[in-house]
C-alpha cells in the first residue's frame, strides 16, 4: 500500500452544516418511520456526504459527526445496498482525508498524525475526538479491543447466507472487518516508512495496531486462534486473483440488491475478508519484528508491556492441530512470512542453538532453509527428524518451502529478506531438495 498523502483540505474545514445537524435524526431508528423511509433517508444521507466531501468542486473534510454517521450506517445497515454504499464511502473518505500520512520537507519525510480526526476505534487516551465529550452513548458503537475480538468470533460462527437477515449481517460484519483492517493499515504503512528512516520506537508504540493488540481487553492468544480459524474457513482455492485488493463499487451493491439471494455476494466478500486477514497477519508480524529489533537495542521499557509474537501462537496451534497445517499453508501465501513460519516450525525439531535472552542478538542464530535441508541429506539424519515430526509433515513443509524458492526466482521484487532466509542459490537448493525427498522416501519404506 502506498503511504497516505496529505489531505486536500484541513480536517477543521466544515462540511455542509445542514448534513451534520440532521445526521442524528436521519440515523434514528426508534420506530417512528417505516423501514423504507429509514432506508431512503440513510441513502440520501450517504449521498449528501459524498457530494459535500468528495464530489464538490471545492470539497471539504467531513465533520466528526458526519464520519461517525456513515460508520453507524455500515454497522446497522439492514440492507445490502446501504452496507456496500457506506463501506465504499468510508474507504473513499479515508483515501481523501488520511489521518496518518508523510510530508516531504527538504528531501526528508516527516510523519503527520491528525489526532483529532475521527476513528472507528476506541483505544487509549488520545483516540477519541473531543466531540465525544465523555458521552458513552455517542461512542458505544465504536470498536474497543474487546469488541474487535468479538467481531472475529462472530465471523467464525457458521452463518447461513441464504437467510436474508443472517446473510446481510454476515456481509456487514465482513465489511466492518475489512474497513477496520484498512484503517489499521493506513496508520501502519506511513509509520513503517518513517520508522525505517529514524529507528524511533515511539512511532510504533503509538500506532493503532500496537495499542489495539497491547490492550488488556484483548486476549491475544485467543484472538490469533480465532483469526486462524477464520482464515481456514474463508479460504477457497478456486478464488480468482482479481479479488485481491478490490473494493465493492456502488454499482455492485445495486445489482446485488436486486438479487433474491445474497449468496454470490457473500462468497465474494468472503474472499475479500481473506485478503484483509492476510494483511492483518503480515502487519502483526512486521510489528513483532520491529519490537524484536528495539528490544535488542534496549529501546523498550516495562511500559511497553509484553505479549508473545504472533508466529509463536500460530506455531503452537499448527503443532497441536496437525490437520490445520496444510490448509493454513495454502491460505497464507505471503512468501516471506510463510517461509519464516516453516523455518520456525523446523527449528522446534532441528535447531540446537544457544538459549536466547530477551535482548540477545539472535540474528546469526536464525535457521535458514539451506541449513534445514542439511538435516535431510543422509538417511540417518532424516530418520532422526522424521521420528520427531513425521514424514508427511516434513514433506509438506519442504514442498511449500520450495514453492517459495520458485516464486522468489520468478519475481525478484522485494525478495531480499526471503533470499537471505533461503541461504543458497536455487540450483543448490533444488539439488538438496531432491536428496531430501529421496531420503524421506527411503525412511518411509
Amino acid at each position: 500500500m502506498v503511504a497516505s498523502r496529505a489531505p486536500t483540505t484541513t480536517p477543521a474545514a466544515a462540511a455542509d452544516g445542514g448534513i451534520e445537524e440532521n445526521a442524528m435524526a436521519i440515523l434514528d431508528s426508534s420506530g417512528i418511520k417505516d423501514s423504507r423511509d429509514l432506508h431512503d433517508d440513510r441513502a440520501a444521507f450517504l449521498e449528501a456526504v459524498r457530494s459535500a466531501c468528495l464530489a464538490a468542486d471545492n470539497p471539504s473534510a467531513p465533520s466528526w459527526r458526519m464520519y461517525d454517521g456513515v460508520f453507524q450506517v455500515l454497522r446497522n445497515s439492514r440492507s445490502l445496498e446501504l452496507a456496500v454504499a457506506s463501506f465504499h464511502l468510508l474507504m473513499d473518505l479515508g483515501k481523501q482525508y488520511p489521518r496518518t500520512y508523510l510530508t516531504d520537507s527538504d528531501g526528508h519525510q516527516s510523519l503527520v498524525v491528525v489526532k483529532e480526526s475521527w476513528l472507528p476505534f476506541l483505544i487509549g487516551n488520545g483516540s477519541l475526538s473531543s466531540e465525544i465529550g465523555g458521552n458513552a452513548r455517542i461512542s458505544d458503537h465504536l470498536f474497543d479491543p474487546s469488541r474487535f475480538s468479538l467481531l472475529i468470533e462472530a465471523m467464525v460462527e457458521r452463518t447461513n447466507p441464504t437467510d436474508d437477515n443472517n446473510g446481510i449481517k454476515a456481509i456487514e460484519n465482513m465489511m466492518l472487518f475489512q474497513y477496520l483492517v484498512n484503517t489499521l493499515e493506513a496508520d501502519f504503512v506511513p509509520r513503517h516508512i518513517a520508522y525505517k528512516q529514524s529507528l524511533d520506537w515511539v512511532i510504533f508504540r503509538e500506532s493503532l495496531l500496537n495499542m489495539l493488540l497491547g490492550s488488556r481487553k484483548l486476549v491475544f492468544k485467543s484472538f490469533v486462534k480465532n483469526c486462524m480459524y477464520l482464515l481456514l474457513n474463508q479460504f477457497h482455492p478456486e478464488a480468482k486473483d482479481a479479488v485481491e485488493g478490490s473494493i465493492p463499487s456502488e454499482g455492485e451493491a445495486k445489482s446485488a440488491s436486486d438479487m433474491h439471494s445474497s449468496l454470490n455476494y457473500f462468497l465474494l466478500e468472503s474472499e475479500r475478508t481473506l485478503v484483509s486477514l492476510r494483511k492483518l497477519f503480515v502487519m502483526v508480524m512486521e510489528l513483532d519484528l520491529i519490537r524484536k529489533e528495539v528490544d535488542t537495542l534496549g529501546l523498550t521499557s516495562r511500559a511497553d508491556g509484553f505479549r508473545n509474537p504472533i508466529t509463536e501462537v500460530i506455531l503452537e496451534e499448527l503443532t497441536y492441530n496437525i490437520s490445520y497445517l496444510s490448509p493454513f499453508l495454502l491460505a497464507f501465501m505471503e512468501r516471506k512470512w510463510k517461509l519464516n513460519i516453516i523455518l520456525q516450525y523446523f527449528s522446534k525439531y532441528c535447531a540446537k542453538g544457544a538459549v536466547r535472552t530477551r535482548r540477545s542478538d539472535s540474528s546469526q542464530q536464525d535457521l535458514k532453509l539451506g541449513s534445514v535441508l542439511s538435516f535431510f541429506l543422509t538417511t540417518t539424519s532424516a530418520k532422526a527428524i522424521v521420528k520427531k515430526m513425521g514424514t508427511e509433515v516434513a514433506q509438506l513443509l519442504l514442498a511449500h518451502a520450495y514453492q517459495v524458492c520458485l516464486s522468489v526466482q520468478s519475481d525478484s521484487s522485494d525478495s531480499t529478506a526471503t533470499t537471505e532466509k533461503i541461504g543458497a542459490s536455487l540450483q543448490e537448493i533444488s539439488c538438496n531438495f531432491i536428496y531430501a525427498f529421496q531420503n524421506l522416501r527411503k525412511v518411509g519404506l
